[in-house]
């Protein structure tokens, strides 16, 4: 369980992570080396995964957003371990997420345009062994993308 002052640390950071430790410990009401000690030991601990510049996909070239649900054949080790390996080496999907219901997977795929997204499924997901459905939801407007969590005080 995360202490008041780190859930404040940590709310602050989701917004700015550029923060100096001056203006994070005046923003949480800490001096700057206590703040410098709690962030160290966030990021010792797990707690903060790694730090990111948050972009916006169409104005960086990324104009197709879909939600992918594959369904395997069979729930075999191998055919299991080697989807999760496969996409794990591949940008274009930015989550992956192992879920019940109708589909095995959702993927949240971010490409270019719709001929990649083609040729993502084409040279990619329906040449993998095992794979027995795939539905694709195209966003076609994005209402709410954020990544900060909802921090209560």
């Amino acid at each position: 369980m995360l202490e008041r002052k780190d859930r404040a640390i940590l709310k602050e950071l989701q917004q700015d992570s550029r923060l100096t430790m001056q203006q994070l410990g005046d923003k949480v009401g800490m001096s700057s080396s206590a703040c410098w000690r709690r962030v160290k030991n966030l990021e010792s601990t797990g707690v903060i995964d790694r730090y990111a510049a948050v972009l916006n996909a169409k104005k960086s070239g990324f104009s197709l957003s879909s939600m992918t649900m594959v369904t395997l054949a069979r729930h075999e080790t191998d055919h299991v371990d080697n989807f999760v390996k496969q996409v794990l080496r591949h940008p274009e999907v930015l989550e992956c997420f192992a879920t019940s219901g109708e589909a095995d997977y959702h993927l949240r795929v971010v490409v270019e345009d719709m001929d990649a997204y083609n040729a993502f499924l084409d040279d990619f997901i329906l040449r993998l062994p095992g794979v027995a459905q795939v539905r694709s939801d195209i966003v076609l407007k994005e209402i709410k993308a954020d990544t900060a969590l909802p921090f209560r005080i």
